[in-house]
């Protein structure tokens, strides 16, 4: 499932699970899921225009749970990166 929010800027973030690599037998889940950061999951944010797409590491629940503010806050602080 994605999710978008829009920064100050007026670009759309689109964000989702990165699944790259999943094997027939692994789950989605386990996919994503950091090795050695257990409950932490890579999630791929990809703009509407010009910039590049960002990597994050963030909590399962991030979809429902983290506020788009501390969503926007962490792309912001990997484009700086």
């Amino acid at each position: 499932m994605a999710r978008e929010v829009t920064d100050d800027e007026g670009i759309v973030w689109t964000c989702t699970q990165a699944y790259a690599g999943l094997g027939e037998h692994a789950t989605m889940e386990a996919a994503a899921e950091i090795e050695g950061a257990p409950g932490k999951y890579r999630v791929v944010c990809t703009p509407s225009g010009g910039t590049q797409s960002v990597e994050l590491e963030l909590p399962g629940d991030w979809e429902k749970a983290l506020a788009d503010g501390d969503l926007l806050a962490g792309i912001q602080d990997k484009r700086r990166a």
